[in-house]
């Protein structure tokens, strides 16, 4: 049986941030999860008229922490002085419910199987029981973030005014499917996995570590390992940057809350919101959508970007170009970071 919780899912390490009780929520595959929780994170005040909330979803990994500190500030887009910002953990990923943090018996490998779709609904809950909000000024994610965007913008058209997927597509592609399975199985094909019962996360550590460079092989592009890109970050080989920067950042998480995650990935689908008709479900979106895609994106490539925003009514493209590839998200890359600034500035000034 897994071992304690990780220190590394603390309010030292990503607080602060609050928890919404769900109760006994129902997920989409109709299994139960019990006592179910929202981790979030809130900056700025909500108006008198709750008219000026922004709510932004975690990525794969991701927490509140890293969006915070990556996308919000004083005189950029997400300022807190003029909006409420909700930072929302996903349901996985080791502050919401997850499969590192919920008691026997539905713990570790016996956690339910999570989706999307259910993360808008109890999202939806958060919003509206704790906050009394009945519209969204923007939602906005970046990578399974905007997965969830998307799902938010189809599902809840009337609710959101604004949306920025980014660097994410609102279907899974066959290519990205397998792309997230070579990652499972890179965890998973470490012998001290054991089905999902290891004893601590640090017993996997060598999974962790294959799967920390299949993320890097694909996540950044070649120019910025051929051309020493991570020099800046203070790394001084690539191996240094291999180990002190992307196995760092998932050694400290747990395997079982990857693989959930990881799953969840690959189902994200709104098609089913119109019998598996894409089309049709991305008709659906009422919101301004501003569809922002990096060109040298090795997760979610341009053209399947280009393919889905080419169906929703009332959006624009906008394509952002950095060596960081789809990792860019992280705010390591000061062009990146201005680009979406002033995209996300422009589309909130639109009515």
């Amino acid at each position: 049986m897994t071992g304690s919780i990780p220190s590394y899912y603390s309010q030292e390490v990503h607080g602060p941030f609050q928890t919404f009780e769900l109760g006994n929520f129902v997920l989409e595959s109709g299994a139960r999860l019990r006592n179910a929780q929202l981790a979030y994170a809130t900056f700025g005040e909500l108006s008198p008229a709750r008219d000026n909330a922004i709510l932004f979803p975690s990525w794969y990994s991701g927490s509140n922490k890293i969006l915070e500190l990556a996308y919000l500030g004083s005189g950029r887009a997400l300022d807190p002085a003029r909006y409420f910002i909700i930072l929302v953990n996903q349901l996985g990923n080791g502050l919401s419910s997850s499969p590192s943090n919920t008691p026997s018996p539905f713990n570790a490998a016996r956690f339910p199987t999570v989706s999307v779709g259910d993360d808008v609904r109890a999202q939806h809950r958060l919003l509206t029981e704790k906050f009394g909000i009945e519209q969204l000024q923007l939602v906005l994610g970046g990578s399974m973030g905007a997965q969830i965007t998307y799902e938010w913008a189809v599902s809840q058209p009337q609710f959101v005014r604004r949306a920025a997927p980014i660097a994410g597509t609102a279907r899974a592609t066959p290519h990205n499917r397998l792309l997230v399975e070579t990652f499972i199985e890179a965890i998973t094909s470490d012998p001290a996995w054991d089905g999902g019962w290891y004893e601590a996360s640090a017993s996997v550590h060598r999974g962790l570590r294959r799967h920390a460079r299949l993320f890097a092989a694909s996540g950044f592009t070649p120019a910025l390992f051929n051309h020493a890109g991570w020099a800046g970050l203070g790394f001084t080989t690539t191996d240094d940057f291999l180990i002190g920067f992307v196995e760092n950042h998932f050694l400290a998480q747990d395997p079982n809350n990857l693989i959930a995650l990881a799953r969840k990935w690959q189902s994200a689908d709104v098609s089913r919101h119109a019998n598996g008709d894409l089309a049709a479900a991305l008709a659906r979106i009422q919101a301004r959508t501003a569809v922002i895609a990096i060109e040298e994106d090795g997760f979610f490539p341009f053209d399947d970007i280009v393919a889905e925003q080419t169906l929703i009514a009332r959006s624009e493209l906008h394509r952002i170009s950095s060596r960081w590839g789809h990792l860019a998200l992280f705010g390591t890359d000061a062009g990146y970071n201005a680009s979406i600034d002033r995209i996300l500035l422009d589309l909130l000034a639109q009515s």
